[in-house]
Parts: C-alpha cells; sequence; structure tokens
C-alpha cells in the first residue's frame, strides 16, 4: 500500500519550519490536520498504508500564519497567506512524499521520495 508525508522548509531562514500547519483533504473532505515539529516534519505520515486510496488530493500549509509566528514582517494582506497543493496520487503502491520550500514571496514543490 501506499503513504504520504511532507516536510516544509523556511528558505529565507534556511531553517526547517516548525510549527507551521498544514491541512489534508480528499474530495473537500478534510482527512487530517498535522504541525510540523523542529525538523520541519510532520511526526506521523499524513497517510499510513491502510489510510492511503488513489486520487485527487490537498495539502494546505498555513504558511503566513507560521511567517508571522516566526518574526517574519508581512505586508497585510500577506503575499502567501495558505499555500494550497493539488495533486493525485495514482499508484497502490509506494511512497509519496510531498515537501514545501518556503519564503514569504514564493514557494516550490515537487514530488520527493
Amino acid at each position: 500500500m501506499g503513504s504520504l508525508s511532507t516536510h516544509v522548509l523556511d528558505t529565507a531562514s534556511g531553517r526547517p519550519a516548525q510549527g507551521l500547519r498544514i491541512e489534508l483533504y480528499r474530495n473537500n473532505s478534510l482527512v487530517k490536520e498535522a504541525v510540523t515539529n523542529a525538523d520541519g516534519r510532520c511526526d506521523a505520515p499524513l497517510l499510513n498504508e491502510g489510510e492511503f486510496e488513489s486520487g485527487s488530493y490537498e495539502l494546505r500549509f498555513y504558511a503566513g500564519d507560521y511567517l508571522r509566528q516566526s518574526g517574519t514582517k508581512l505586508m497585510e494582506p500577506a503575499f502567501l497567506d495558505v499555500i494550497p497543493i493539488v495533486f493525485g496520487m495514482a499508484e497502490g503502491q509506494g511512497h509519496y512524499h510531498v515537501p514545501l520550500l518556503l519564503s514569504p514571496y514564493g514557494y516550490s514543490t515537487y514530488r520527493g521520495s
């Protein structure tokens, strides 16, 4: 069966993004909420092997809240507040890893390993 994980790096500070709230949705329904730890990762996979289903998913990263709490001065409204990443998971086997590289004015993501 498959699984899903993520981690967030604050590229502006060069550190993992600790305390960033994440929500996972499947078919527009909230599946799980998590907060990143000191390593910028969730303490457990967002989806374990038994929870995995092929389909479309959305991760919502609450970047604006994290950046404000970390002391970053933001314009109001913030350029990036909630970052949605919509992606598909088609394989029934394997691991999906969706990292986020974050700064106050940009982000990137990819399918990691």
